[in-house]
Order: C-alpha cells, then structure tokens, then sequence
C-alpha cells in the first residue's frame, strides 16, 4: 500500500514537471515569497488534507 501511495506521488509530480515546468517556478516563488508560518500551516492543511483522504478510502474499502 505504501509503495503504491508513493508511485502515485511520482507520477503526480512527474506530470506537473512534465506538463507546466513554468507554471512550477511560479509556484515555487510564490511559496518562496511566504512566510516560514505560512508555509508550516500550509503544509499542515496539506497533512490533514492527505489523512482525511486516507481515511475515507479507507472508510469505502478502497
């Protein structure tokens, strides 16, 4: 199940990379331009957002 969940993860950010490398330089500056807070609380939305997801997979018996 782990190696399955970080396959997907490289096919998802090998896609972004492959498909909009500009727009990702957008991104990364926009982040770059954050405060330290701002990112730790983006990361932790981003945490709670991947747990949330789990457990429902979970929750359907995918």
């Amino acid at each position: 199940m782990i190696l399955l969940a970080f396959g997907l993860v490289l096919v998802v950010e090998g896609l972004v990379l492959a498909l909009a490398p500009s727009r990702l330089e957008q991104v990364l500056a926009m982040l770059a331009a954050l405060s330290r807070d701002q990112r730790r609380m983006l990361g932790l939305g981003s945490v709670a957002a991947g747990v949330a997801l789990v457990a429902l997979a979970r929750w359907l018996g995918a």
